[in-house]
């Protein structure tokens, strides 16, 4: 397993608390070699600075006589220490006096050339035979004679490594301390941070478990995780809505489909008995069952067929949606009223009127309109169909909808005490809202305008007097 599936692998506040201990390890070291860089920048510095403002070149100059004493005088030698340097008198041919110091330090070539008078100053390293390390400033000087000599005043390194040294063991102690802090403060911050999350958790596996969908969980705030518990209450909210709508379909479903199928049980019961008992049923009656029949198999066609045109998710239309001529949905539906209605007069005024939607279930919708307006309608009575400007206006002149009813209308199996007598399922209305709610539109069942009798059904669905230019794909909604 690469150490990327490892770390993938691992529970999420580990994945956070090794994230939060490896940013603050980064950050950490950043600044602590930052600040020792800066330190030992500053302490070589310091060094240098303070080499180069020794200047003992008055007190040794008087140790040169005809060439480089091997002694010096006390006076010189304690000048010498005072300064805290180890100083050392260079000729040109390499030869080194002592002035001050418990070792000799290696002549170099820098030094020769700065002793000849070929170069300046110059500031370097040098390694001397016991193994210390010195930093050494040359000079350059020159004798009442002429002669020119070389100073070279030294310090050990060890006055900057030292105090680096002891720089660098607090660093590393200071941030291992930030290190293993940092570890457990993002530990402690993943899991606090992560309780919410934990507490989803239980809760979407509650819910597994068990099927509660009352579980609600606590969404004070307004951080990512209180959105997240809010949206997983919404979710659950939503669900116990739909399961609920679910178990009150198929309550209503199996009380609507009770009465027919009670009905044509028992018919087809009389029917079987004349036939096991051999007494003949008188063929008026006959007639009569068997139209019972048809009837009541054609009541359980038409509910199972509201039954399933309501189950059908509203994102999932039975054809893809297209523009479509609502005036001419509207003229067959009429057509197909007249023939239910016929003692019945029906008046149209249908203005061109084009809507993206679905043909076949804006047309079930229309007539599932004219067919209730069919159906409350007096012998004799009118219907009036009227468009414009994307308003389809439905009237009938029947005894009305009481006010307190309205509300009620597009509920699923909702039926008026005064409808409940008559054929029906009490499901075509809710289709029809859901079929102009598809379509971008809505849905108005209200007393008649004029304040005479009847009820007028209006459906409003966005769209245009004229059709689209050929190939467009903007929608009329």
């Amino acid at each position: 397993m690469t150490p990327a599936a490892r770390f993938r692998a691992l529970p999420l506040r580990s994945r956070i608390a090794l994230l939060v201990t490896v940013a603050v390890a980064v950050a950490v070291a950043a600044v602590a070699g930052v600040s020792w860089v800066m330190v030992k920048s500053q302490l070589s510095e310091q060094l240098d600075r303070s080499l180069m403002a020794t200047d003992v070149s008055a007190e040794v100059g008087r140790t040169l006589r005809d060439g480089c004493v091997t002694r010096v005088r006390q006076p010189e030698q304690q000048v010498a220490e005072n300064l805290g340097a180890t100083v050392q008198l260079v000729l040109a041919d390499g030869t080194r006096c002592w002035v001050s110091g418990r070792t000799g330090l290696p002549v170099t070539a820098v030094d020769k050339e700065i002793a000849a008078g070929v170069r300046e100053e110059t500031l370097h390293d040098v390694r001397t035979g016991d193994g210390v390390e010195m930093r050494v400033l040359t000079l350059k000087r020159q004798t009442p004679a002429g002669q020119y000599f070389g100073i070279s005043i030294a310090k050990p390194a060890a006055d900057v490594d030292d105090p680096l040294s002891t720089l660098a063991w607090i660093l590393l102690v200071v941030s291992g301390i930030g290190i293993v802090g940092a570890g457990a403060a993002g530990l402690w911050v993943a899991r606090t941070g992560l309780r919410p999350v934990d507490e989803l958790t239980a809760a979407v596996e509650h819910v597994a478990r068990t099927e509660d969908l009352t579980v609600r969980i606590p969404d004070e705030g307004d951080d990512e995780i209180a959105r997240l518990s809010r949206s997983f209450n919404s979710m659950t909210a939503a669900l116990a809505s739909s399961q609920e709508r679910q178990a009150q379909l198929i309550a209503d479903a199996g009380h609507e489909l009770r009465t027919p199928l009670t009905s044509l049980r028992t018919n087809i019961e009389l029917l079987a008995r004349s036939e096991d008992t051999g007494r003949a049923i008188p063929s008026e009656d006959r007639r009569e069952l068997l139209a019972s029949v048809k009837a009541q198999m054609t009541e359980l066609a038409a509910l199972i067929g509201d039954l399933q045109e309501l189950s059908r998710p509203d994102a999932a239309p039975h054809a893809p949606l297209g523009v479509v001529a609502l005036h001419d949905i509207a003229g067959t539906a009429l057509s197909r009223a007249r023939l239910r209605g016929p003692e019945l007069r029906f008046g149209s005024d249908l203005e061109p009127w084009y809507v993206r939607g679905e043909a076949a279930a804006l047309e079930r919708a229309v007539v599932n309109v004219l067919d209730n307006a069919v159906k409350f309608s007096p012998p004799g009575g009118a219907v009036e169909v009227s468009l414009r400007a994307g308003v389809l206006t439905v009237r009938d002149h029947g005894p009305g909808i009481p006010a307190e009813d309205l509300p009620h209308v597009f509920e699923r199996f909702w039926r008026s005490p005064s409808a409940r007598a008559l054929p029906g399922s009490g499901l075509g209305l809710s289709i029809v809202a859901r079929t102009v709610h598809r379509a971008s539109g809505t849905a108005e069942l209200r007393a008649a305008a004029d304040g005479g009798p009847g009820t007028e059904a209006v459906l409003r669905v966005p769209g245009a007097p004229v059709p689209p230019p050929e190939g467009s794909v903007v929608p009329y909604q």
